[in-house]
């Protein structure tokens, strides 16, 4: 059996497109299941119902891919989690054509082949877009990751402490910040200078 899925991201959006392309390849309307919900959620009823429903030889019809997943990866995902349970799914619209359901043909396969292949390109971009975003802030002197819960007076009085020769055991026991959060909040301690002066670029150093 085949069975249809249409998703909008908003109430004001209208599914009568999807729907329409499903129904013309002969699905019927109470096969249809829809969701009016951005894909960045995973509270889709109409696919929970359609996942539910389906059983080994069905085929789930979606006018494009990106209506079944938030990311080319959660798309793969899908697909190799139905194949699993013999269930196929299969596009109408996009530029390449993805038939999970015909495991002999050998485009339908390369098809999703090359799904994988932009799965895996775009989680390495979206690393790498992370990692340049994070070098960024920390060059600039700001802080990345979660936001600081530890309260600033408490840990500009351990910064004090520090400063003041006491040791981390006594920081943690004085101002009741664990010693991981002292590790991450306190700044850094300026470097300690290795000469008995400032080394300068005229400096030749040590004649060897």
């Amino acid at each position: 059996m085949e069975l249809g899925y249409a998703r909008v991201s908003t109430v004001k959006q209208d599914l009568d497109r999807q729907i329409d392309a499903l129904r013309q390849t002969g699905i019927a309307a109470e096969r249809i299941y829809v969701d009016k919900k951005s894909g960045s959620t995973v509270d889709r009823p109409g696919l929970r119902a359609v996942l539910e429903y389906a059983r080994d030889g069905d085929v789930i019809v979606v006018h494009t891919l990106d209506r079944l997943g938030r990311t080319v990866r959660d798309t793969l995902n899908l697909i190799h989690d139905l194949s699993e349970r013999n269930i196929g799914v299969r596009n109408l619209a996009d530029p390449i054509r993805v038939d999970s359901s015909n495991p002999e043909d050998p485009m339908a396969q390369l098809s999703v082949v090359l799904l994988a292949l932009f799965g895996q390109m775009e989680r390495t971009y979206t690393l790498e877009r992370a990692a340049h975003a994070r070098a960024v802030a920390t060059a600039k002197g700001r802080r990345v990751g979660r936001p600081s819960v530890v309260d600033p007076d408490k840990l500009a009085y351990a910064d004090h402490l520090r400063a003041t020769g006491h040791t981390m055991a006594e920081i943690v026991a004085k101002t009741g910040i664990t010693r991981t959060s002292l590790y991450r909040h306190l700044p850094p301690r300026p470097a300690e200078s290795v000469t008995a002066g400032p080394v300068t670029a005229a400096d030749p150093g040590p004649e060897s």
